[in-house]
C-alpha cells in the first residue's frame, strides 16, 4: 500500500451482516468499500449500488482486484475458511465475522494461511472493545475482586422460527456449526473467557426446546472451570421470548460487578477508589441503549463494528496484529466445541488450547 491511500476493502457475502460491515467501514477514516461478492448477481449489484462499489460474481475476481487491499468475510459461518484462504494467498488482509469458523481445524487453516502469506487476520468480537468491558477487564487484571469465586454469562435471546428458515443455513450443522451457542451466544462466551483469562474445563447439556426442525440446539448450559480455578456458568438460548440483554456477573471476596450489554449495573468493591463512582455514572444504564440484537439480529448498532474496523485498518497501517486476531478469535470456538462435545458424550471435557 502507498501511504495516504485509503485501504480498499472488498466484502465477501451479501447478507444482512454485510451491510453492517459496509456501514462500519464507511464510518471510519482511511478506508472504503470497493467491492461486493455474491453468487447472486442481483444481490451483488444491490449491495454494490448501495455503497458505490463494484459487484462481483466470482470471488477470485474480487481478491485479485488491485484496488482491494483487504477483505471482509460475511458468508455463512461454516463457509469462512475457503474465501479467507483464497484472499490470504492473494496477499489480502482478512477480517472475518464471528465465529471465525465452526471447527478448530478450519480456524487453524485460516490462521496458518494468513501467517504464511504475511497478512493481517482479524475477527469480529465487538464486545471486547466496549468501554465497560475494558473497565471490567482492568479491574480483574488489577486483582480488585480478590479471589474470584464465580464468573457467569447469561444470553437469553429470542429468534423466531422464521429466522431459522431464512437463507437455508441457520440451524444447520454444516454452515451454522451449532445453534444458540455457536451463533448468538459466542459473543458472551468470548467475552467471559477473555475477561477471566481462559476456560479450562466444561460440563454441559444442550437441547432443542423452542423451535422445530433444527439440526442444532436452541439452548445450552455449561458449568465451567477457569484456568484461574474460579467456577462459572454459561447459559445461552434463542428460545426466551421476548429476549433480554446479555448479562455478565463477576463475584469475588473483594467485589462484585454485573454488566448488562454495555451498561454497568453493579460496580462494588470492598476497597473503593475515586474512579469507581465515575465508572458507575459514565458506564451505567441510560436511555436509548442498544438491546444488542437480543430479539432481532437487525437491531444491533454499528458502534462495535466501527471500533473493530478502525483498529483493523490501523493494524494494517502500523504493521501490527489487530486487537482481536485469529488466535484470539479461536478461543471462543474452542470453548463452544468443547461444550458440544461434553453434551454429546455426557462428561466433562477439557477445552483445547
Amino acid at each position: 500500500m502507498v501511504a495516504g491511500v485509503d485501504v480498499g476493502i472488498g466484502i465477501i457475502g451479501s447478507g444482512a451482516i454485510s451491510e453492517v460491515h459496509a456501514r462500519a467501514i464507511q464510518a471510519i477514516g482511511g478506508a472504503r468499500v470497493v467491492g461486493f461478492f455474491s453468487r447472486s448477481r442481483d444481490a451483488a449489484q444491490a449491495r454494490a449500488g448501495q455503497f458505490g462499489a463494484v459487484a462481483y460474481t466470482r470471488v477470485e475476481d474480487l481478491v485479485e482486484d488491485p484496488a482491494v487491499h483487504a477483505v471482509s468475510i460475511c458468508t455463512p459461518s461454516g463457509a469462512h475458511m475457503e474465501p479467507a484462504i483464497l484472499a490470504a494467498k492473494s496477499r489480502k488482509h482478512v477480517m472475518v465475522e464471528k465465529p471465525i469458523e465452526i471447527s478448530l481445524d478450519r480456524v487453524d487453516a485460516i490462521v496458518a494461511a494468513c501467517r504464511e502469506n504475511g497478512v493481517k487476520l482479524g475477527s469480529i468480537f465487538p464486545r471486547r472493545l466496549l468501554p465497560s468491558s475494558r473497565a471490567l477487564k482492568k479491574a480483574i487484571s488489577e486483582g480488585r475482586f480478590g479471589s474470584i469465586a464465580l464468573a457467569d454469562v447469561y444470553i437469553k435471546w429470542y429468534r423466531t422460527q422464521e429466522y431459522y428458515a431464512q437463507g437455508g443455513w441457520h440451524g444447520t450443522r454444516r454452515y451454522d456449526g451449532g445453534g444458540a451457542l455457536m451463533n448468538q451466544g459466542i459473543h458472551g462466551v468470548d467475552l467471559l473467557q477473555w475477561l477471566m483469562g481462559g476456560i479450562e474445563t466444561v460440563s454441559a447439556f444442550t437441547a432443542l426446546r423452542g423451535h422445530t426442525g433444527l439440526e442444532v440446539e436452541d439452548v445450552a448450559v455449561a458449568s465451567v472451570r477457569f484456568r484461574s480455578g474460579a467456577l462459572g456458568i454459561i447459559e445461552a438460548t434463542t428460545g426466551a421470548w421476548p429476549g433480554d440483554r446479555l448479562r455478565v456477573e463477576i463475584a469475588g471476596d473483594q467485589g462484585s460487578v454485573v454488566m448488562e450489554d454495555e451498561a454497568i449495573r453493579t460496580w462494588k468493591f470492598r476497597q473503593s477508589t475515586k474512579e469507581d463512582e465515575e465508572i458507575a455514572i459514565r458506564l451505567g444504564p441510560r436511555e436509548g441503549m442498544s438491546t444488542g440484537g437480543s430479539s432481532d439480529p437487525r437491531a444491533i448498532d454499528d458502534a462495535g463494528h466501527v471500533r473493530q474496523f478502525a483498529d483493523f485498518v490501523a493494524a494494517i497501517r502500523d504493521d501490527r496484529a489487530p486487537a482481536i486476531d485469529g488466535v484470539e478469535a479461536r478461543a471462543a470456538v474452542a470453548v463452544v466445541t468443547a461444550v458440544y462435545r461434553s453434551a454429546e458424550e455426557g462428561r466433562a471435557v477439557a477445552v483445547e488450547r
